[in-house]
């Protein structure tokens, strides 16, 4: 708790709970609506679940409608417009690709989020959420609440008690974040509520999607053992195929569970694994001057360097059978001179 919380309870401030299905949302939905009754808040309150599609675990959304039953509180379920998390995966490599062929990148952009760009929660829990809170009670200061633990990892370590966005009249609020992973599992047991099936029946350290950026090897293995799973692990490989980067970093998803893919597929796969160490042989000739800053190149390059840049995109575009242009010295020396172009036209505007 916080001054700040505790005035906007007092106030009775519209309070929006994020519920995922996982331990720690269930935890934070428990201990807050228990809060909240305890000092007569009688404000607007709902749980809120941005549904994230194929890559989610069948049980999550149950358990966020049981927890809405037990707590008789409205459960609002939101999706990003655009597509799933596999739509956006795919999509971004299929962007990733037309940015090369058209020399809009210089490298090719890994289709995945990664930890330092969780696009995942940014754009499809974040984003959808706070849109739909300032529909919702337009014009009213809001308390966001989410269940993240200090314990969980050195950055949530760092997190504050409740925090404010001042653009957006939402105040963050992180109630069970001294609580350790026992006290959030006994609170649920004791509510008489069951934890996501995941975690006692599957093995799972973490809920969130069924093979997730931020897994551990035993959760990867432990969500590759599950049937459900099996449908998005061999979509989700064969993207780390088309697109020749691993699922996290080094780690490439295919490893984890082979015998759940065609023979097709782990030739395919092995090849991928090849056509990536390959690339990275390759844009190693590449400097960081030659790079574009925000899709913009900082400068012409030098005849040298477009020679060098020439020869990579020739290579790579063969490595993967793009249909790519600008693949000449003369016209590679064009297109930066129109991009710088294009920018000195856009800043002056």
């Amino acid at each position: 708790m916080t001054d700040d919380v505790e005035k906007l309870i007092s106030t009775n401030a519209p309070v929006a709970i994020g519920v995922s299905g996982g331990k720690d949302s269930q935890a934070a939905a428990l201990a807050t609506l228990r809060h909240l009754d305890a000092v007569g808040h009688t404000g607007p309150r709902i749980l809120i679940h941005a549904d994230l599609g194929s890559v989610e675990w069948d049980d999550s959304l149950r358990i966020c409608e049981e927890l809405s039953d037990y707590l008789n509180c409205e459960l609002v379920v939101v999706r990003r417009r655009a597509g799933d998390l596999m739509d956006r995966w795919e999509r971004r490599w299929f962007l990733s690709k037309s940015r090369y062929e058209t020399l809009s990148s210089v490298t090719l952009i890994p289709c995945w989020s990664t930890p330092s760009m969780r696009f995942c929660t940014s754009e499809l829990k974040t984003h959808v959420i706070m849109a739909e809170l300032k529909r919702r009670f337009k014009g009213q200061k809001i308390l966001n609440v989410i269940g993240v633990r200090r314990d969980e990892s050195a950055a949530r370590a760092r997190m504050s008690i409740a925090d404010p966005d001042p653009a957006a009249q939402v105040w963050t609020w992180r109630p069970i974040i001294e609580r350790t992973t026992d006290e959030v599992f006994d609170m649920i047991d004791s509510s008489g509520l069951q934890p996501h099936p995941a975690y006692r029946i599957h093995g799972m350290t973490r809920v969130s999607c069924r093979f997730c950026i931020m897994s551990s090897i035993a959760d990867l293995t432990a969500a590759s053992a599950v049937e459900e799973s099996h449908d998005i692990y061999r979509r989700m490989v064969q993207l780390e195929i088309d697109s020749s980067f691993a699922f996290q970093g080094a780690r490439w998803l295919g490893d984890i569970a082979p015998h759940l893919l065609t023979v097709e597929m782990r030739g395919d796969h092995w090849l991928a694994k090849s056509r990536a160490a390959r690339r990275v042989e390759i844009e190693k000739h590449i400097t960081k001057p030659m790079l574009y800053v925000k899709g913009w190149p900082t400068r012409m390059l030098t005849d040298e360097e477009a020679n060098i840049l020439c020869d990579v995109r020739n290579r790579v575009t063969e490595l993967y059978g793009f249909k790519s242009d600008r693949l000449t010295v003369d016209s590679i020396h064009q297109r930066y001179a129109d991009l710088l172009d294009e920018k000195a036209q856009k800043e002056a505007a």
